[in-house]
């Protein structure tokens, strides 16, 4: 069976279904746009990360700063949820139906790119045998979420503190879930087909 993260790799590189990939550099940061989705236009995606990233070089300039430092890229493609960050490439993903999707603002964009690399920076900074590492990173993550929501003029960031909230009164095994990626990646492909 294919591993995440070889999977991530060769859909990276290889594109079956065709789709175009774009590369640029938004406030210092190198972005990738893997676009396999007909129905959402590249410049679309383009639009909604530069608000997103805007809000961050604005209301949060020193996480943009890091941001910088700790990732070596951002990734927009399809996934099987909204972020995920992958340490050996220091490369945050954010989902491309998600970046563009209306019922999101983007402020929750922003968030998602702040949570993942939060996740650069612990990565950057623990040991990989840290003792009960997911849950307590994921509550950092929530919590720089939090500060983010917390610096954000009150109407774009309430989505943001309330989820962040909601997920920080959760257990652990909420907080940090174990996710069947072999089932994810076939429910994202099952959407896809029926298209």
């Amino acid at each position: 069976m294919v591993g995440f993260r070889e999977r991530f790799l060769q859909r990276l590189e290889g594109w079956a279904s065709g789709g175009t990939t774009t590369h640029r550099t938004m406030l210092g940061i190198p972005v990738t746009i893997l676009n396999t989705e007909p129905s959402i236009r590249t410049d679309q995606v383009v639009a909604r990360l530069d608000q997103a990233l805007g809000l961050i070089e604005a209301h949060a300039p020193r996480r943009l700063a890091r941001l910088r430092r700790d990732l070596s890229q951002i990734v927009v493609r399809r996934f099987p949820c909204r972020g995920a960050f992958f340490p050996q490439e220091r490369a945050c993903l954010t989902e491309l139906t998600f970046v563009v999707n209306p019922a999101f603002t983007p402020a929750q964009v922003a968030s998602s790119i702040v949570h993942e690399a939060t996740h650069a920076r612990v990565a950057a900074s623990l040991r990989s045998d840290v003792v009960n590492r997911r849950p307590r990173e994921e509550r950092l993550c929530r919590q720089a979420e939090l500060a983010f929501g917390l610096a954000l003029p009150r109407t774009e960031g309430e989505a943001v503190v309330a989820r962040a909230r909601a997920s920080l009164a959760s257990a652990d095994e909420d907080v940090a879930p174990e996710v069947d990626w072999a089932e994810a990646w076939q429910r994202v492909e099952d959407v896809d087909r029926r298209r």
